[in-house]
């Protein structure tokens, strides 16, 4: 991947178009050699038969090498082009949908089209050809679960830093029952986890915040 990956960030996974497109230059490339063969290499066009087709089967094969598709646990990179590159990337906040579909032979094969609907205004993303899409797929989604669980906990913590830490009648309520202040912001980080992901409503987030900190 040519990509420079940022900060913190890992691949998650890297996948390539289906392995059918070698096909036929690997059938060029013996059809070459077969050529060279029966015309002898000791001629002229036998020499131009077997290197033609091993010039494009090597072409061919480079180019699907570097044809990829890659999850990060930021985002999905569509990175192609072997002398030029291009490269575009959909952040995994940005994604609100990820489907696939397989044809028969996609089924026999392996291989299929993977759409990617995003908040962006060019709307849906299509990958074609793809190995393996539905662990494309699966990735991704995988992907955007961890991410949004990453980012509600650096809420949370922020959250609890700013009422918890930083607050000095935080720090004096604590003292006064005897409790640690960091044993609060770790309750505060719990609550609010809880509140985004649906659990506790509004009204019961700020009953028991309030609870919490002795209010």
């Amino acid at each position: 991947m040519r990509t420079p990956l940022q900060k913190d960030e890992t691949i998650l996974l890297v996948t390539h178009r289906s392995w059918l497109q070698l096909i036929v230059p690997v059938l060029l490339l013996v059809t070459g050699i077969a050529a060279s063969v029966l015309i002898g290499f000791v001629q002229y066009w036998g020499w131009i038969a077997a290197l033609a087709g091993a010039l494009y089967c090597l072409f061919a094969w480079w180019s699907w090498k570097v044809d990829i598709w890659v999850v990060t646990n930021y985002r999905v990179i569509d990175e192609t082009g072997l002398l030029n590159h291009y490269a575009k990337e959909s952040p995994l906040e940005k994604i609100n949908n990820v489907s696939y579909d397989q044809t028969i032979w996609g089924r026999i094969f392996n291989y299929g089209h993977v759409e990617i609907q995003t908040a962006a205004e060019i709307g849906a993303t299509d990958y074609y050809n793809v190995h393996s899409p539905k662990r494309l797929k699966d990735t991704i989604t995988l992907a955007q679960s961890e991410y949004k669980n990453l980012q509600l906990t650096s809420q949370a913590k922020q959250m609890a830093a700013a009422m918890g830490w930083a607050s000095t009648t935080t720090t004096a309520t604590s003292a006064a029952v005897g409790a640690p202040t960091h044993n609060i912001a770790s309750e505060l980080e719990k609550l609010f986890q809880l509140k985004q992901q649906g659990i506790l409503t509004e009204e019961e987030y700020n009953k028991a915040k309030n609870k919490l900190l002795g209010q």
